[in-house]
């Protein structure tokens, strides 16, 4: 018999068992303990929803329990049951069942549920795993009391959760939902492409190139996602969070994309139709001395700073975009528009005419840090009107805040939007520029460049520190400009 769960009811069953990991672990730890949880949990109540589907089309048991009935095979003793029945050595159990199910079923499972200490009773005694057993026990995960949407959407919650609860650990595996969703409506999937996210987190930016074809009513099922995540325990719970979504075409792998990427055809950088990705900001600890002789050429504007990668994964996306469909999203800080240390890299991304757009946005949207954030879109086949110009949109101020979190509202998000489809001047809000124009501002990208603010005095003196600095940079490329051209005058004249 069904008994649907509503949403606020799965909300609240979800989060309760955070609450019994409250104080034994850090909550940045409790997503390696909780999502693999839920994940068996759906799995054993989907088998046994099959199971008896099977059984009340056939009458009988023999052939309700043939593979061809399942999803997913559960083995003999790794049924969410089997674990329920284990009075010692709990944590044990549940372990040994997960990686029973990941064995039988190779092509799709291994490795998904993570490697969550299971076994260490000093983390986990016997009586809080059991609690969780307990507390997941009181509802069945079936599909027909749990649309995959619907637990995909809680699984999304959860997500947010641990993520407030986590503080500034939260930027590695959740993105602002409201911007992701922007980003998507900008690079509008189509059923059937191949869609990329170089470091993909919990997937969730995968998941909304899938939820963007179901709200327009077109076939998602068939999209060919695929991620890869640096952390393991991360690229597990993206894979779960896919399968949670109904979404069984996905790939995600497990490594770090600038050393080793994953996807490759005949030792070349696979392309894809689409490219959604928030990289990891200015981190100094990667292989700048292999990327310098990259085997995949994604060097092809030059070799960042050892302080800043910004631009190896802003490289390795350009080259990982399909020559004739694709297109890109990025989510960066407001420094790679400006930063001077990567201005011969920055003239080779303007020249090689591929930036679609630069939109500045509010602070805050990156998770938990007051950071101004800036969406960078390129596309490899430009329409005639686009081709040799660069849109650029001041949204600073097209943002929401509530409760400590900054959002987009569907009002921002539409303007934004009808802005970038539009591709036209706005006073104030947004410009198109030449690359002429643009390397007349020693390719300069920093917005106040190019779009004019009309602030009251009252505005001015709130502006942000980013714009600011920004702003300063902009007048500085500008002066440098202006000195360069009268000492070529008196050079000129000295020849004379």
């Amino acid at each position: 018999m069904s008994t649907r769960i509503t949403q606020r009811e799965l909300e609240s069953y979800l989060w309760g068992a955070a609450v019994v990991l409250r104080g034994l672990i850090d909550a940045g730890d409790y997503k390696q303990y909780i999502f693999p949880l839920v994940f068996l949990k759906r799995l054993s109540d989907v088998y046994d929803e099959e199971r008896a589907a099977a059984l009340a089309a056939y009458g009988e048991e023999e052939l309700a329990d043939l593979p061809e009935n399942h999803r997913f095979a559960i083995p003999d003793g790794a049924h969410w049951q089997d674990i329920r029945e284990a009075g010692t050595d709990v944590g044990a159990a549940v372990l040994a069942a997960m990686r029973a199910i990941e064995a039988a079923n190779p092509d799709t499972l291994t490795g998904v549920f993570g490697d969550g200490e299971w076994g260490n009773k000093s983390l986990l005694p016997d009586r809080t795993v059991k609690e969780l057993i307990e507390h997941f026990s009181t509802k069945t995960l079936s599909v027909a009391n749990l649309p995959e949407d619907e637990l995909g959407q809680g699984y999304e919650y959860l997500i947010k959760k641990f993520a407030d609860d986590s503080g500034h650990t939260a930027q590695e595996f959740y993105t602002n939902r409201t911007l992701v969703h922007l980003m998507t409506m900008m690079l509008k999937p189509e059923p059937g492409e191949s869609v990329y996210d170089p470091t993909c987190g919990t997937g969730g930016m995968l998941i909304s190139t899938a939820a963007e074809l179901r709200r327009q009513g077109k076939e998602w099922r068939n999209l060919r996602l695929y991620g890869q995540e640096l952390n393991y325990g991360t690229s597990a719970i993206a894979r779960m969070n896919l399968f949670l979504h109904g979404i069984v075409d996905g790939d995600i792998a497990y490594g770090d994309t600038l050393t080793k990427p994953a996807f490759l055809d005949g030792g070349r950088l696979r392309t894809f139709d689409v490219v959604l990705a928030n990289p990891p900001y200015s981190i100094k600890a990667w292989n700048r001395t292999a990327f310098t002789n990259d085997p995949y050429g994604r060097n092809m504007w030059g070799v960042p700073p050892q302080g800043r990668a910004d631009y190896a994964f802003f490289q390795h996306i350009a080259a990982s975009l399909d020559p004739d469909s694709g297109r890109a999203a990025i989510l960066f800080p407001h420094g790679v528009l400006f930063r001077r240390e990567e201005a011969a890299l920055r003239k080779s991304l303007v020249r090689s005419d591929l930036l679609e757009a630069v939109i500045g946005l509010g602070a805050g949207l990156f998770y938990n840090s007051p950071m101004e954030a800036v969406v960078v879109t390129l596309r490899t086949t430009k329409s005639a009107k686009q081709r040799g110009q660069v849109l650029f949109i001041n949204a600073v101020n097209e943002v929401a805040r509530e409760q400590a979190q900054s959002f987009l509202c569907e009002r921002h998000q539409e303007k934004i939007f009808a802005a970038y489809e539009t591709f036209a001047c706005d006073d104030g809000f947004a410009a198109v520029a030449s690359l002429d124009q643009i390397a007349n501002r020693q390719y300069s990208l920093a917005i106040p460049l190019y779009v004019a603010r009309n602030a009251t005095a009252d505005e001015d003196s709130q502006k942000s520190v980013t714009e600011a600095l920004a702003t300063w940079r902009g007048s500085a490329t500008e002066a440098d400009t202006s000195i360069d051209s009268v000492l070529a005058l008196l050079r000129q004249k000295a020849i004379r």
